[in-house]
């Protein structure tokens, strides 16, 4: 893997074929506005340019820090036209990264402050910065954030941005916006976007002196290595990351390796190395990986008598470990064969093809040519700032070229090392740790009496709107839907009736009502004795039961028809109850309450059993009705709707004020 121009792009990992680990930070910076417009030759041509003034900036600061890990850097997609697999983003112009902080968090958050001194320094530029548990600003952020921002509503909403994180509200775009939308939207100098003032708070305390205080994340200490050992690490002493990462992640497997030692232990000849001291830098993480670890020397491994002196001794155990480190890398990628695939230039010159660069002119010509210059000065370029990150995904091939180079011991006798570095920081961590605590009780406080706050001034507003919750009434509820079913609606569609608070007088249709009148005598035609659909009647669900006591009455010669119905239904509706009191359909019903007396009869005795008492439809209706209302949040909802047309104002839930 090629970290230059190369399109290093595709895949910024040691191991092409692998899922991206966990601890993983990825960011994307894009230019803006958006080049969306330009050839293929122009636009790579522009973000060669913008690669290599972002990269000589971060320079300086660069070339001398040590990352736990890999090394931050920015690098180009292998097709900048074309979707990225990397950022999961559609075909927009950009930069990208993948850095492995491994067990050092400072590294993330360093990473973070290098993305916000960018945009500060380069102002028409946009970040992003995401991990595995997806947009971690906003959950370091999380006691500051707006309500309706949570995991789902994130994606394209967060940037960093000259400096500081923008925020797109939902006034802006009710949906997720695309990627372009929100460039756009976040490089408009007319749209609001920027966080509130809590949030940058937040997250500025996170990375508050960086980049500048990163070097308070690192340690020196004084090893006694083997001589190949030593001199790898004076040429390339980023190489430490890859010798910890081997000694921490050893199996069964790996330990056989350093078993043998045979790379740095031992010379073509077969005789034994000597022993030198240095110094070596390394991240906390790394020291601490090294110390907190029980490891005994291979058989055979040079160590001191603990009788001269603990100091010497530490520096040799220390030393020990890395150098098994170095062993344990060394030859287990030399085993993988994952390096020597091909030259970087190749990989970059391929790139170039793929993506029409080169597409209609003749190998040879003038334009031709001066293409291929621009291309390998850029890479040239590109190359001295990502060396480090070349030298961490090929080490064997460079340890190679180190050890094939005469070199010997006497180059590290006699010089002056500096001193260890105390590690009281490993052991007495506790005040910074409570100090920690007390900062995220301090945030937890703030947010718990904002949040007071907030309900109370919702408890005083809902406070003008208890009358109205003491004057609500369910009744209400089962009335209005039932004078909705019981209206005649047109071919139009279903028509609401009247709000019953509105209503202040009632039109009486004089003809109908006589025609009704003399239906229920007997005066009128046989037509007209049921033509009563013209009324719409207030009804509790007992109407349900279709009741015709009066008509039984008024018809004594249908009273035998009357009695076979009803001997019908009784026997239907008991063979009914037998049936369902088997399944779970009881439960899913609320249930009226029973009486003192129950009739005798064939239908009650279920009833009395307990196996399918009578359903309160009344009941049903409106827990049903208020649970889609709750459901609703607040939002508009087809609950709300009907009984908004229907004149039933529901109070506000007074248990999620």
């Amino acid at each position: 893997m090629a970290a230059t121009a190369s399109a290093s792009a595709s895949n910024p990992f040691p191991f092409p074929s692998r899922r991206p680990p966990d601890d993983t930070l990825f960011c994307a910076v894009y230019p803006l506005p958006i080049p969306t417009k330009l050839p293929a030759p122009a636009l790579l041509a522009s973000l060669q340019s913008l690669h290599l003034s972002l990269l000589s900036h971060l320079a300086p600061f660069l070339s001398s820090h040590l990352f736990h890990r890999d090394p931050f850097t920015l690098s180009i997609p292998a097709d900048p036209a074309a979707s990225c697999a990397l950022c999961a983003s559609p075909p927009v112009p950009h930069l990208h990264g993948a850095l492995r902080f491994g067990d050092s968090l400072p590294d993330e958050w360093l990473a973070v402050s290098l993305l916000f001194a960018l945009t500060r320094a380069f102002p028409d530029i946009a970040a992003r910065a995401w991990d595995s548990d997806g947009e971690f600003l906003l959950i370091e952020a999380a006691f500051a954030l707006p309500r309706w921002l949570d995991p789902e509503s994130a994606p394209n909403r967060v940037f960093i941005f000259r400096g500081e994180l923008h925020i797109l509200p939902p006034s802006l775009f009710p949906e997720t916006p695309s990627l372009e939308a929100a460039l756009a939207a976040v490089h408009d100098d007319s749209i609001d976007t920027r966080a509130p003032d809590a949030v940058q708070a937040a997250i500025q305390r996170r990375i508050a002196g960086l980049p500048e205080r990163a070097a308070e994340n690192l340690h020196t200490a004084r090893v006694i290595v083997p001589a190949p050992v030593a001199k790898v690490l004076k040429e390339e002493p980023c190489l430490i990351a890859r010798a910890v990462e081997g000694f921490y992640d050893r199996d069964i497997d790996t330990m056989k390796h350093a078993a043998r030692m045979e790379k740095f232990l031992k010379v073509a000849s077969g005789e034994g190395v000597e022993m030198v001291r240095t110094s070596v830098r390394m991240t906390r993480a790394m020291y601490a990986q090294l110390v907190q670890q029980n490891f005994q020397a291979p058989r055979g491994y040079p160590m001191p008598r603990r009788e001269e002196g603990p100091e010497k001794w530490m520096e040799a155990e220390l030393g020990m470990k890395i150098a098994c480190g170095f062993e344990m890398m060394y030859q287990e990628r030399r085993r993988q064969g994952e390096e020597g695939k091909g030259s970087t230039w190749e990989v970059y010159r391929k790139s170039l093809e793929a993506t029409g660069c080169f597409e209609g002119l003749l190998p040879g010509s003038k334009e031709y040519n001066r293409v291929m210059d621009n291309a390998m000065q850029y890479y040239k370029s590109s190359t001295l700032y990502s060396r480090t990150r070349e030298i961490l995904s090929e080490p064997v091939r460079r340890i190679d070229e180190i050890l094939s180079m005469p070199y010997s011991a006497d180059e590290f006798k006699g010089v002056d090392l500096p001193p260890s570095d105390g590690d009281s920081w490993l052991y007495g961590g506790e005040e910074e740790l409570n100090a920690e605590l007390r900062e995220r009780e301090k945030e937890l406080e703030e947010y718990e009496a904002a949040k007071k706050h907030r309900k109370s001034q919702k408890q005083s507003v809902s406070g003008g709107s208890k009358s109205q919750a003491d004057q609500f009434k369910l009744g209400e509820i089962t009335e209005s839907m039932q004078d909705f079913v019981r209206k005649m609606s047109s071919f139009e569609g279903a028509e609401v009736p009247a709000n019953r608070r509105d209503m202040e007088s009632v039109d009486l249709d004089v003809n109908q009502f006589f025609k009704a009148m003399e239906s229920v005598f007997g005066e009128g035609s046989q037509e007209q004795a049921g033509s009563d659909d013209g009324f719409d009647r207030k009804s509790s669900s007992s109407d349900m039961d279709f009741d015709d006591s009066d008509e039984e009455n008024d018809f004594p010669e249908e009273l035998g028809d009357k009695d076979m119905d009803d001997s019908f239904m009784e026997s239907y509706s008991d063979a009914l109850n037998k049936e369902l009191s088997s399944t779970t359909l009881e439960k899913s019903f609320a249930r009226a309450p029973r009486t003192g007396t129950i009739d005798e009869g064939p239908s009650n005795a279920a009833a009395t059993d307990g196996e399918m008492t009578p359903v309160d439809v009344d009941l049903n209706l409106v827990e049903s009705i208020l649970n889609s209302y709750s459901s609703q949040q607040g939002l508009p909802g087809p609950a709300s709707n009907l009984l908004g047309l229907m004149g039933v104002e529901v109070p506000p839930d007074g248990k999620k004020s």
